[in-house]
């Protein structure tokens, strides 16, 4: 068989019918891959990675923030974050209030046992990272970053 790497991964008989179709399957496959494996530390932490993202965006921002801003800024389109914050409440990842001024606006913020959580995580995180993309050098995945950015335009 002849053709790419990812014609041969999935044994496809026939070429991709574009080019563009195999480089967003390639793309689509990579990004399975990722997924899977941080996945599977998320888990060993209680979370998903869509909670580990509002915690992460919680910590950086440093302040309670309101639900709307929190959904806008993850990096997966969440269509729940009501259920989401629910569910990382429940686990006393997260806390609520109303605000004064606007009683339709809910401000989240971050606990200190999700702050305690993240810390624990920051390490293998950043070991996974290394890990899936450390064989790229710095040029490279400022180039991945380039193109990336490019195809959301």
């Amino acid at each position: 068989m002849t053709g790419g790497r990812l014609q041969r991964e999935l044994k496809k008989k026939k070429p991709f019918a574009s080019p563009e179709q195999e480089a967003l399957l390639n793309l689509m496959r990579t990004s399975d891959q990722l997924q899977n494996r941080f996945g599977r530390l998320f888990r060993q932490f209680g979370l998903t990675a869509s909670q580990y993202n509002v915690l992460r965006i919680l910590r950086g921002e440093g302040k309670p923030m309101p639900c709307l801003e929190i959904a806008e800024r993850m990096i997966q389109v969440v269509p729940a974050i009501t259920g989401l914050i629910d569910r990382l409440e429940k686990q006393s990842m997260v806390s609520r209030r109303r605000s004064t001024e606007d009683r339709r606006v809910v401000f989240v913020e971050i606990t200190k046992k999700a702050r305690a959580v993240l810390k624990k995580m920051d390490g293998p995180v950043g070991d996974l990272h290394k890990q899936l993309m450390g064989h790229l050098t710095r040029a490279e995945l400022k180039e991945l970053s380039r193109l990336l950015e490019k195809a959301r335009e």
